[in-house]
């Protein structure tokens, strides 16, 4: 049986190595000099000092709230990557620009020589390309991975696909086709196009998309700007399809599974399934307008990283949590 003694003699040395080892940062070397001990006999009082509790260790990074996030993200969908953007400012487009340098800095630690890359349109894409900035040049090639969009040209899809593909040295290729048409005949029509098909089987055997996620809210999506549905159209893909967000003009439920198939008849683009086949697809989304899309998107197991702002990501993991 253990003597008080004993047992306040044993608490004592371990207190002494403890306080060496963490509170004056000397080495197990160092201790055991000071002490008259083996190093062997240190490194297993420390280890046995952790099991039973007597050491706990507090790590106060600056962000360790946001990274509890992206932890929190990743372990409730198949999500493999969560980088969240803490929120220093209110100001959309102050945040779109750190969301695409985030992205653009993701992108980067991705890419090899060999690479396909393919991606979609639109302004925070535009912000990712922008903050683009290789170290060297690669042998890569980038692709649309959905047709053209009338209106600003530099969102567009094809406009790019060239400016990424002019910073990384690579192959760009085109999509003279509209994202979205009037009627299946036409898509079809577009389609049996070889022009048309060979880019989208390239897109197809992508290694890396890039992709935004979109809104389907009427007053703040480009969506609908675009395809140029009207108010009852709208108002169908809302409240009778449950449509939650699209991306590549793909509209999907909350639970990420792709809805309106009469929409998605009218369509040139990658659909889901093909985008969930691509090795690595990272989604990016910015600002609250992006909550349930964001949600949708990561239910569905769409993306592979994701990428967006502290409010956005807060929000989409409280309706995770709540499930």
């Amino acid at each position: 049986m253990t003597s008080v003694s004993d047992d306040l003699k044993t608490n004592r040395l371990v207190s002494a190595v403890l306080t060496r080892y963490y509170v004056e940062n000397k080495s197990q070397a160092q201790i055991a000099r000071e002490l008259e001990l083996s190093t062997a006999k240190v490194n297993r009082l420390l280890k046995q000092a952790r099991e039973q509790g007597l050491v706990e260790i507090i790590i106060h990074t600056p962000y360790k709230n946001i990274f509890d996030i992206e932890q929190r993200l990743c372990g409730l969908t198949e999500t493999r990557e969560a980088i969240v953007m803490p929120r220093f400012s209110d100001d959309s487009d102050y945040t779109l620009e750190a969301i695409g340098r985030e992205a653009a800095d993701c992108f980067l630690q991705h890419l090899k020589d060999g690479d396909t890359i393919c991606m979609g349109g639109g302004r925070t894409l535009q912000a990712f390309v922008e903050a683009v900035a290789p170290k060297r040049r690669y042998a890569v090639r980038v692709v649309p991975a959905i047709g053209g969009v009338q209106g600003n040209h530099h969102t567009d899809v094809n406009y790019l696909v060239a400016e990424l593909a002019r910073k990384l040295g690579g192959q760009a290729y085109q999509l003279h086709a509209p994202a979205f048409v009037d009627t299946k005949a036409e898509r079809d029509a577009l389609l049996s196009l070889r022009q048309v098909s060979e880019i989208l089987a390239l897109a197809r055997q992508a290694t890396i998309a890039i992709v935004g996620v979109g809104s389907v809210t009427p007053l703040s999506a480009s969506y609908f700007q675009f395809t140029s549905l009207d108010t009852i159209a709208m108002k169908e893909i809302i409240d009778n399809e449950k449509g939650a967000g699209e991306i590549l003009a793909n509209i999907y439920n909350a639970q990420g599974q792709q809805c309106a198939p009469d929409y998605a008849e009218r369509v040139i683009a990658l659909d889901l399934a093909a985008l969930k086949t691509i090795p690595l697809t990272i989604g990016v989304a910015a600002t609250h307008n992006k909550i349930l899309p964001l949600y949708g998107a990561l239910r569905g197991g769409v993306l592979d990283v994701v990428i967006t702002d502290e409010g956005v990501a807060t929000a989409v993991l409280e309706q995770l949590e709540s499930k």
